[in-house]
């Protein structure tokens, strides 16, 4: 299927599915490692079959510390941190439909934008980005994703 196509379904699947979705179970999820515990949100939410995950920080997992070596090092443990969230829920990077990026210069997108196409095969997932003042802990990143499990019993 051509990618604007795949997008296209990706799409109109969470428009399908939301009214199902809201109407199913919500779960909380904690426990992947990658935060700290005791934090006031869930690491993510699934509604259905989608899963709606946190920001993530390039934190070094169950800290609140960020990696050395700025945006490259961040990029790259943000994203790391993100896998390790889809895993503990049996998913991966290949079940993400939507990254929201968040930068605190937009001067570093290639740097940033070379790290997470690395973590991505085409067709990539849809994406937003915009320039961030004060992102938390100081931080040069953070990405949210929106994931769908596609192996989930339709409702």
């Amino acid at each position: 299927m051509p990618a604007n196509l795949r997008y296209l379904a990706a799409s109109l699947l969470l428009v399908a599915t939301l009214p199902t979705a809201l109407a199913a179970d919500v779960e909380h999820l904690n426990g992947s490692g990658a935060l700290p515990p005791n934090l006031p949100f869930s690491e993510a939410v699934r509604v259905g079959n989608l899963y709606f995950l946190s920001g993530q920080l390039g934190i070094k997992p169950g800290t609140m510390a960020l990696v050395e070596g700025g945006i490259e090092a961040e990029a790259r443990q943000t994203m790391e941190n993100i896998a390790t969230v889809l895993k503990a829920n049996g998913l991966s990077m290949n079940d993400v439909v939507k990254c929201t990026v968040m930068l605190a210069d937009m001067s570093e997108w290639g740097t940033f934008n070379a790290i997470y196409r690395s973590f991505f095969t085409p067709p990539y997932p849809a994406r937003s980005a915009f320039g961030a003042n004060g992102l938390g802990l100081g931080a040069r990143a953070e990405v949210e994703c929106i994931a769908a499990d596609s192996g989930a019993a339709a409702p």
